[in-house]
């Protein structure tokens, strides 16, 4: 009985407000993409419905992360950071990791296809996270900081090795955002920011030539010959044909006849933009920002430095995928194959951001100690 009770406090202590508003986000995603997949045209539904089962197994998913205290999980680091190297390593094996979209970042398992990084997320945050919280107090250090950056490089190389910038990218804002909470020196973090502008040149003459296109279709909008451009040209017509008020639920022109591309994914934001207009955008950015605020709160109120870090590492993720997709709809930001959180049409990736959430409920739901 007193388990039972001590279960029951724990519960009370969830972020409602946060998971309140994950509802909202979702439902508001299902109305989008009944749109964006033309169910009300065609009739069929299996997209809806599978984003649907994928969501329901994400609630599962995080009564699972929720069941383990994340102290007792990160005594595992050193497993979970092989685990990361190995789930990414193993895609490159040709026979076994699959290509899709240009990168073999992909295993192929029959009806399912698994992309591994969005996995290494959730075992990558839980170890990183901990190998710079034993670095806490050290963080002037240039030689510290060069380890820790040397415990991401494996990770980021295997991602650049499939090749998969975008999700580099993200994990690249994960450690920014983790190393940066964790109390790195301000000096040495001006000097970092200055490095890495002045690599920048380097950086682009080392990725593949589709992903130079899309740095140069980036810097020239107006040429519709150069790789993704003819995508965001169609996105802006779309937000820009949308108005304040938008033309309508099931009514727009350049979603509904098949003129904005990926709709139902990487351009979804367009979507919103065109039929719910600047009212249904902002609506949807402030639900994305509140999101975010409760789990930046969540970080702020952990018990322990590791809960902090953890909750950080996660709001890095879904701040740098929301950023990146909704700037890229609206020629803000180089086009990136990052979808739109719990909005793009996606299982597999529904799933891990319900993990991922659960990691952050996990840290909210013991912030209090509690006796059993």
């Amino acid at each position: 009985m007193k388990k039972y009770n001590n279960t029951i406090k724990l519960l009370k202590q969830l972020d409602w407000k946060l998971i309140i508003t994950l509802l909202m986000i979702f439902a508001y995603g299902l109305v989008i993409l009944s749109s964006a997949t033309h169910a009300n045209q065609t009739g069929n539904y299996s997209r809806l419905i599978k984003q649907s089962v994928a969501f329901v197994l994400g609630i599962g998913m995080i009564a699972f992360m929720l069941a383990f205290d994340y102290n007792f999980i990160g005594q595992y680091y050193k497993e979970l950071y092989i685990a990361s190297v190995v789930l990414l390593a193993i895609v490159l094996i040709p026979g076994i990791g699959a290509i899709r979209g240009g990168a073999r970042s992909t295993l192929d398992l029959g009806p399912l296809d698994l992309q591994t990084a969005e996995l290494v997320k959730l075992t990558f945050i839980l170890s990183y996270a901990k190998i710079v919280e034993l670095k806490k107090g050290r963080m002037d250090n240039v030689k510290n900081i060069v380890r820790l950056l040397m415990y991401a490089a494996p990770i980021i190389g295997l991602l650049m090795a499939q090749p998969d910038l975008g999700t580099a990218i993200v994990f690249c804002c994960i450690i920014a955002a983790i190393i940066f909470t964790a109390g790195i020196d301000y000096k040495m973090l001006r000097r970092a920011i200055i490095v890495g502008v002045i690599a920048l040149p380097l950086v682009y003459l080392c990725i593949d030539d589709y992903q130079q296109a899309r740095i140069t279709g980036f810097l020239h909008p107006e040429d519709t010959t150069i790789q993704g451009n003819y995508q965001v040209m169609q996105s802006n017509i779309a937000i820009g044909s949308g108005g304040l008020f938008g033309k309508g639920l099931f009514k727009g022109t350049q979603n509904q006849e098949d003129f904005l591309p990926i709709q139902d994914s990487d351009f979804i934001f367009a979507v919103v933009g065109e039929e719910l207009g600047v009212v249904g955008m902002v609506a949807l950015i402030a639900l994305f920002a509140y999101f975010l605020y409760r789990m930046l709160k969540i970080a702020a109120d952990s018990k322990d430095e590791y809960g902090t870090l953890v909750a950080v590492g996660v709001a890095g993720m879904f701040a740098y995928q929301i950023i990146q997709n909704i700037g890229m709809t609206v020629s803000l930001i180089p086009v990136t194959g990052v979808t739109l959180p719990f909005i793009s049409y996606g299982g597999s990736s529904v799933l891990t951001s319900m993990a991922n959430l659960g990691l952050v409920l996990n840290v909210c739901m013991r912030r209090k100690k509690i006796n059993f």
